[in-house]
């Protein structure tokens, strides 16, 4: 496997110096003289689960997971090399055996496995996250970890399946690091040593509350939320204006997602407005604003409703509900069988890449 040559740097983001850690700080050598004498537990086999288990694995370290039993993450576990009694366990058993206990159930689920492996969180392991919701929230959650163990995060910008892929390929996904609780007095190396193991490319360093409130403002806002709304208004003018789906969708989701978006990833908007045509050009800078206008106290709504608690209530709410897959997928059902999506399936169809 090809490995990415990094190295620790001191960067200027936008007049703003900050210190980026890298793969290249904590190659597999000193990975492994850091938790020589750990054992990492991951607990929970979901997307994040499976691929920093692997990734962890991959580079050498001593690693089992904790699951329930036969359910479908046992199963998948048992398929990716995990063996029943030796590196795959219950949760419970998982988090007694392990010296670093990763807590990556979803956020709902934290919530209802804590009393249960609370009891094996004791003196001198470390607790590890990848989203500091449980924490943060603790008033909710009821997620408080005990004063003599380490505290920290590493949360990956991204599905666990890039986590992996980028693994995989030698590059890393970014992530941030963060310390809640530092009883032994390494918490910070450990932490980002943590974050290297699981598959990051480059670390910055943020808070617990500051990665929660960002992270939920933005799955709600730019990242989900805020596209689905606006994908839908736009499809819905053209359309009342007389547009064929086809067209609508094109001009709304296809071009945005197959052509303009991927550029400005890779170059920046700038550089997208100095490569268009100049009606473009000329009418996106003017409109920027009015959506700017628009849409900002939205998502000032958004970020008080996240640093407020309403957003993590409502989660923990919705998604404890005993009929909630089924709430669930009745959402879903309404998205995947609107107009535009619909209409969506049969664009994506005709991409080259689909053609048989």
């Amino acid at each position: 496997m090809k490995i990415q040559s990094r190295g620790v740097k001191t960067l200027d983001f936008a007049g703003t110096s900050e210190t980026v850690w890298e793969r290249a700080d904590f190659p597999k050598e000193k990975l492994a003289q850091i938790f020589a004498k750990d054992t990492m537990a991951v607990l929970g086999y979901g997307t994040q689960g499976m691929a920093q288990s692997l990734n962890m694995r991959d580079q050498g370290l001593n690693v089992i997971v904790g699951v329930r039993e036969n359910g479908a993450s046992w199963k998948q576990a048992i398929a990716d090399g995990w063996v029943p009694g030796k590196t795959l366990f219950s949760m419970e058993q998982a988090a007694e055996k392990g010296t670093v206990v990763s807590f990556l159930l979803s956020d709902a689920g934290q919530k209802e496995a804590w009393p249960q492996i609370q009891p094996f969180i004791t003196k001198g392991k470390t607790l590890f996250f990848s989203h500091g919701f449980g924490v943060v929230f603790h008033n909710q959650t009821g997620i408080v970890p005990p004063k003599d163990v380490d505290v920290v995060l590493a949360a990956p910008k991204g599905s666990g399946y890039t986590v992996r892929s980028l693994f995989l390929e030698g590059r890393g996904i970014n992530s941030s690091v963060a310390i809640w609780q530092d009883f032994s007095g390494k918490a910070r190396e450990r932490a980002f040593a943590m974050g290297v193991a699981i598959g990051s490319g480059y670390l910055y360093e943020t808070t617990f509350e500051k990665e929660v409130y960002s992270d939920l403002t933005g799955e709600r806002g730019v990242l989900m939320g805020a596209i689905q709304g606006l994908f839908q208004a736009q499809y819905e003018v053209l359309r009342a204006a007389g547009h064929s789906p086809s067209e609508a969708f094109n001009e709304t989701v296809e071009e945005a997602t197959q052509s303009l978006y991927p550029l400005i990833g890779a170059r920046g908007m700038d550089w997208m407005y100095a490569n268009c045509s100049t009606t473009a050009r000329r009418g996106a800078l003017d409109w920027a604003p009015e959506f700017h206008k628009a849409t900002k106290p939205v998502f000032q709504r958004l970020y008080e409703s996240v640093a407020n608690g309403s957003e993590s209530q409502r989660s923990i709410t919705e998604n404890g509900r005993p009929d909630y897959r089924e709430r669930f997928e009745a959402e879903l059902k309404e998205i995947r069988e609107s107009e535009m999506w619909r209409a969506g399936v049969t664009v994506r169809s005709l991409r080259p890449e689909n053609q048989k």
